[in-house]
């Protein structure tokens, strides 16, 4: 009798123990009674109903998927290597553990599907310059597939995006072709700038009659500062009849 008793008791406090369930902060429970879904409890102290009542635990917490490499191929024909990391968590344990067999395991393969989807839209130098256009672009599209399921997806970022060696010497010879180019393009502009320059001096030294004769005998001075020991240097025939006309006026006043 008393060995009966004591496996009844035995009995009774298993049953108790597992009614009896501590949520954490971060944890919530989805009961279900009789099979159908009661209730979302937590977090603190709850009792279950033995047999008739069963939960489902469920982490609140922000989750950090990592997505697989993929095989991506860009709107221009490029072949390359992304591989990506999503933070989601679920903000709706009923429609987690209702909607969706495996939340995890169906965010991650529709994180990689968008992934290679969003991107393929795309050329090859938006993927390089434009990435936080294009992680706004698959949260956005995540978020929204992902919402029937009681899931928050706060943020994607594209950590790889890895090319071809041929590519990435084609990418290269791009860039220093564009820097020819840019170099070529300043050189025309200072060219022109200075060629502007030259016209607005000639024009201001073409107002005076002796201003050509003044920089003539300038540029003389300068050069006989130099260490050369032959100079060249072309004379206008304006400043030889100068020259001669005030040899004149001064033979005239000897006379």
């Amino acid at each position: 009798m008393a060995f009966g008793l004591g496996i009844i008791l035995i009995v009774l406090f298993a049953l108790v123990a597992s009614s009896v369930r501590i949520m954490r902060e971060y944890e919530r429970g989805v009961v279900f009674q009789l099979g159908r879904f009661w209730a979302v409890k937590g977090p603190g102290l709850m009792l279950l109903i033995p047999v008739i009542q069963q939960m489902v635990k469920v982490d609140l917490r922000t989750i950090v998927l990592d997505v697989p490499t993929q095989d991506v191929i860009s709107r221009d024909n490029v072949s390359v290597k992304v591989n990506a990391v999503v933070y989601f968590r679920v903000v709706e344990p009923d429609k987690a553990i209702i909607q969706v067999a495996n939340f995890f395991e169906a965010t991650s393969q529709l994180a990689q599907t968008t992934l290679r989807a969003v991107l393929g839209k795309h050329e090859l130098d938006d993927m390089l310059a434009e990435r936080e256009r294009l992680n706004l672009d698959i949260q956005q599209v995540l978020d929204a597939q992902t919402d029937a399921w009681g899931i928050k997806v706060s943020n994607v970022e594209i950590k790889h995006v890895d090319l071809d060696e041929s590519m990435v010497r084609a990418i290269a010879r791009q860039a220093e072709a564009e820097r020819e180019r840019r170099a070529k393009v300043i050189h025309a502009e200072g060219e022109l700038q200075a060629s502007e320059k030259l016209m607005q001096a000639a024009h201001v030294l073409a107002r005076q009659n002796g201003a050509m004769q003044l920089r003539y005998m300038q540029t003389l001075s300068n050069i006989a500062g130099d260490k050369t020991t032959t100079i060249v240097f072309p004379l206008p025939i304006e400043l030889l009849t100068g020259m001669a006309e005030l040899a004149d006026r001064e033979t005239r006043r000897a006379d």
